[in-house]
Formats: C-alpha cells, sequence, structure tokens
C-alpha cells in the first residue's frame, strides 16, 4: 500500500471518528495530556495526604484547602489581564510553573497555614491554565476544526484524569499510604514537563475582522451576550460539581447503595465521554452552538429526573437501573454541552477570546465550584430530591436563555509569515 493511499485512509478513519487533524499537534496534545494525568493523580489524595501524612486534623485541613482555592478566585481575572500581554501560550506555561511549585511544596507542608498557602499555589495554577487555554486552541488550531478540538481535548482531559487516578490507586494498593510522598513528587514533573511542551508550541493569533461602524452599540450588546454567557454556562459548571461531590454522598447515604457504586458510575462515565466526544459532536450535535447548547441541557434535565427516580417513595428498587440511564444521559449531556460552550465563550463576541473575557469566563468556573460542595450539602441533607430538582431548574432556564446566544463569526486565521 503506498504512503499517499494510506495517509487519505488514516484521513477517512479521523474523520469518521470526529478526530481533528492531528498532524504537527504532538506537543500539544501531549501538553494536555500530562496536565490531565497531573490532576488525576494527585487531587483526590491531597486529603489523604495532609490527614493521614502529615498527621493533621481532618476538618481543619478541610478549611485549609476551601481557603487557599477561594483566595485563588481572582487570580481568572490576573491571569487574563496577563495574557492580554503576553499571549496565552506564556500563561499555560507559567500556569503548569505553578502548579507544579504548589504540588513540590506539599512535601514540606506541615502546618494548616501551610496547607492553605500551597493550595493557594496549585488553586492559582489551575485557575491560570484554563483561563487561557481555550485561547490556545485558537491560537493552534483551524477555525473550521475549533468545536472538534474542543471535543477532543476534552477527551484527553478524561482520559488523563483517569490514568492519573488508576496510577495513583494503583500505587495505594501496592505500597501503602508511604507511596503518596513519591506521587507528589512525580506530579510535580509532570507539571513542568507539561509546562516544556506547551513552551514549544509555534502559535498563529486569529486575525479579527474589521470593526462595525456602530461600535460603541455594538460593544454594549456583546458584554451584555457574554454576560448571559457565563450565566448560561453556570448550570453546567454545578453538574460538574455534582460528580466530584453530590453522586457519592446521594448513592450511599439516600439510596444506601455501596461506596463502589459512585466509582462504578465515574467509570461509565469516564468510557462515554472519552470514547464518544468526538464522534457525537462531529455527526450528531447540532453544528450551531446555542442549538447544541439547548440540545445538550434539554438532555441533562432528562438525566436529573433519572438520578431523582429512586429517591421517590416505593422506587427504591429502581436505583441502579435509574443511576446507569441516568449517567448515560449525563455524559451525552456533558458530550454536546462543553465543546458547544468552550466554542461561543471564544466566539460569541469580537473580545471573547481575550483576557478578560475568559477571566470572566473561568470566574463561573472557579466561583462554581468553591460553592458546589456547600450548595450541594446543604440541599441533600434538606431532602434527597432537592439537589436533582433545583439543578434541573436551571437546566431548563439556560434552555430558554440559550437561542440568545448568537454568535457572529468575527475571527479569521491569519496567514504565517
Amino acid at each position: 500500500m503506498s504512503v499517499a493511499t494510506e495517509a487519505r485512509r488514516r484521513s477517512r478513519t479521523a474523520s469518521r471518528l470526529g478526530v481533528p487533524v492531528l498532524r504537527g499537534h504532538g506537543l500539544f496534545i501531549t501538553g494536555n495530556l500530562i496536565d490531565s494525568v497531573g490532576n488525576g493523580m494527585l487531587l483526590p489524595l491531597g486529603l489523604l495526604y495532609f490527614t493521614d501524612v502529615q498527621g493533621l486534623p481532618l476538618g481543619q485541613v478541610g478549611v485549609a484547602m476551601s481557603a487557599g482555592q477561594a483566595i485563588a478566585l481572582p487570580v481568572t481575572f490576573l491571569a487574563g489581564r496577563l495574557m492580554d500581554r503576553v499571549g496565552p501560550k506564556r500563561v499555560v506555561v507559567w500556569a503548569n510553573i505553578l502548579s507544579a511549585a504548589g504540588f513540590a511544596l506539599f512535601l514540606l507542608a506541615g502546618e494548616l497555614w501551610h496547607v492553605v498557602g500551597v493550595y493557594l499555589l496549585v488553586q492559582a495554577g489551575i485557575n491560570m491554565y484554563f483561563t487561557a487555554q481555550r485561547t490556545l486552541i485558537i491560537h493552534v488550531t483551524e477555525p473550521e476544526e475549533r468545536r472538534s478540538w474542543f471535543a477532543f481535548t476534552g477527551s484527553l482531559r478524561n482520559i488523563g484524569l483517569a490514568a492519573g487516578s488508576a496510577a495513583a490507586a494503583g500505587a495505594l494498593t501496592v505500597f501503602g499510604k508511604g507511596s503518596l510522598w513519591w506521587m507528589i513528587a512525580v506530579d510535580a514533573a509532570t507539571y513542568l514537563l507539561a509546562a516544556a511542551c506547551f513552551a514549544a508550541l509555534t502559535t498563529t493569533p486569529p486575525e479579527p475582522k474589521d470593526a462595525s461602524p456602530s461600535a460603541l452599540v455594538t460593544r454594549a450588546d456583546n458584554s451584555r451576550r457574554y454576560l448571559l454567557l457565563v450565566a448560561v454556562n453556570i448550570p453546567y459548571v454545578l453538574a460538574q460539581a455534582i460528580l466530584a461531590v453530590l453522586i457519592a454522598l446521594y448513592t450511599t447515604r439516600a439510596l444506601g447503595l455501596p461506596a463502589s457504586a459512585a466509582s462504578v458510575l465515574f467509570v461509565i462515565n469516564t468510557v462515554i465521554i472519552s470514547g464518544c466526544s468526538t464522534v457525537v459532536t462531529a455527526h450528531v450535535a447540532p453544528k450551531v452552538p446555542r442549538r447544541a447548547v439547548v440540545a445538550g441541557y434539554l438532555i441533562m434535565t432528562m438525566a436529573m429526573g433519572a438520578f431523582a427516580l429512586p429517591a421517590l417513595p416505593r422506587l427504591a428498587f429502581t436505583a441502579w437501573a435509574a443511576l446507569v440511564v441516568a449517567i448515560a444521559l449525563f455524559s451525552v449531556a456533558e458530550i454536546l454541552l462543553g465543546p458547544a460552550l468552550s466554542e461561543l465563550s471564544v466566539s460569541l463576541t469580537p473580545e471573547a477570546a481575550g483576557g478578560f473575557t475568559q477571566g470572566l469566563y473561568q470566574f463561573s468556573w472557579a466561583i462554581g465550584m468553591v460553592a458546589a460542595p456547600a450548595l450541594f450539602a446543604l440541599l441533600l441533607e434538606a431532602g434527597p430530591l432537592l439537589p436533582w430538582g433545583v439543578e434541573a431548574a436551571a437546566c431548563l432556564i439556560a434552555v430558554f436563555a440559550a437561542p440568545a446566544l448568537k454568535a457572529p463569526n468575527r475571527h479569521r486565521r491569519r496567514k504565517p509569515r
């Protein structure tokens, strides 16, 4: 078989799978994957390290972790301003270096104020990374492949998180809690490796089209539309927090299922997202992003109903079937919402990919992740149906708001010189 024939066959296969053209993007792909492995390896185990290895009190460590993450909230806006000055690539590089430093300092943290400090550094790095990462994507890819790249990087993130979590679980199983020290050292090194991959990228900023004559009126309208996007994104942020915060508590405390139930649901979610994101985005999802958002939120609403079903009177016997259906619907909704919202976040207005707007968009993620644990814990304590009802109502509000997110096509790729 000739090289040309083999290349055409690979291209057809990639097209069927919805995978964007990967040639020339090896460093970008590797950087994204390594960053996700680092997140998956240690972030879920930080609490275990500080309590079981460093011997700090559980309740106080939890408060210290939350305090550090809360203090890091304004970093999204600082990162946005920095991105306008030096570009997204450098911000992503510095973000990974900052996270590496934070994790490395875990090894020296022996007091509660140290915990606040290291989580401030780690969360600051994470906030910086995600503030700039979406804009970096449009600096290294073609406009017509933008949403497929958002879907592909979402798949990479799930694969990386799963690989990191599996590696951590394996190390704990074989070597015990003493392996946490070595995992921290390895984790810090992975962030440095990701920084090196991103630093070696060649980027080409998109070139904006000419401004409209009614620029002042347009700017006010654009600001309102972008604020609407930030509001529409919040139910999706809360849905993401459901996986990390609510499902384990709900399945064990409200439904009386074993602790492994949450792990089974996480595995199903990871498999669906990793295996189907690019295909669904390329061949099933509506091509207009705001319509994909509407479809995603409608499916997410159905998922909330399925999650709530076993908590209804005399329906506890449906628990496993309902939960499997719910997590499948949830995963499909994620696939529709994630790439479409990310695409809108960089294309909704001419200024969308800029520092302030990306900082604002990422702030909705940061504040949602900080608020979600307390919100869902309080709702679940008040009643097992309340968390799902509140999230379903938020999704329905987003369904009616999303049609207003009409994004003009205001960017085209600048030809490399």
